[in-house]
């Protein structure tokens, strides 16, 4: 490793304006992307700003018609929160196949969504449901916020403080996984939500997450997993690497969006 500032604030503000002040400052609350990226060297932030004794920053509570939960809320929380399994089971089984238990135990959903790691589950999830992330300045749309590979809206001196998911009639998540990495090789997340069908694709995109209109289409009309037979998948903009070609991956999005449309079914 090497020298580095590290600050623990005790409010949002302190860690915001602790931001602000330190240029490349990075923020670090399960710390599973920042930490194994430093000790290669890959990055080497001057600052680091630990959001762990914030309070009121974790915790996942119904508000209305919205699941509220806390960006430091830990994967594993998720995973096995009654509140979560019962509002949308789907996001709780989400969470229990991220990475391995130490990751879960310790990885939170605001440092997933604010990495925007393509291969993530997560922004497929807020994606899909139409999630709001709520920050320290303003409130973004799952589209508006999700910008590109490891890329999304947030300021230099903007800190993701909350999400919120509205409830799906149904919903299911499907991944296939990197054996190694437990990453997505391709994973998707398909809802159907009071007056539209989302469905949203993590892993396979060379531009991070993404929706599939034709299949959003054909499950408005019908919500079966047989009007998607058929139904091509291009294999244009998706990742092609060692793990596997554009094409498999365009053949992985129909196989696993057809499994989550009979997953959501079977739940009732």
């Amino acid at each position: 490793m090497y020298e580095f500032k590290y600050h623990r604030p005790t409010t949002v503000r302190q860690a915001a304006n602790l931001l602000g002040k330190n240029e490349d400052a990075k923020l670090i609350a399960g710390g599973h992307t920042l930490v194994p990226v430093m000790k290669q060297r890959l990055a080497a932030p001057p600052h680091l700003v630990d959001l762990t004794r914030i309070e009121g920053l974790s915790g996942i509570e119904m508000k209305g018609r919205s699941l509220v939960i806390g960006a430091t809320t830990k994967h594993a929380e998720v995973a096995d929160s009654a509140t979560v399994r019962e509002a949308i089971p789907a996001l709780a089984e989400l969470a229990g196949v991220i990475g391995d238990p130490a990751v879960r135990h310790k990885g939170t959903i605001g440092g997933s969504l604010a990495n925007n790691d393509p291969t993530a589950d997560y922004p497929a999830a807020c994606l899909a449901l139409g999630a709001t992330i709520v920050t320290n300045k303003r409130r973004l749309k799952a589209e508006e916020f999700f910008q590109g590979l490891f890329t999304t809206a947030l300021e230099t001196d903007e800190i993701v403080t909350r999400v919120m998911f509205p409830l799906a009639k149904k919903a299911a998540y499907e991944k296939f996984r990197n054996q190694a990495s437990r990453y997505a090789l391709v994973g998707v997340f398909v809802a159907r939500m009071p007056s539209e069908v989302r469905v949203a694709v993590t892993g396979a995109g060379s531009d991070g997450v993404f929706r599939v209109p034709a299949f959003e289409e054909a499950l408005k009309k019908r919500f079966s997993s047989k009007v998607l037979d058929g139904l091509p998948v291009s294999a244009e903009g998706l990742n092609s690497d060692l793990h596997g070609s554009a094409e498999y991956r365009a053949h992985l999005i129909g196989v696993l969006a057809r499994r989550a449309v009979d997953a959501a079914n079977n739940r009732g």
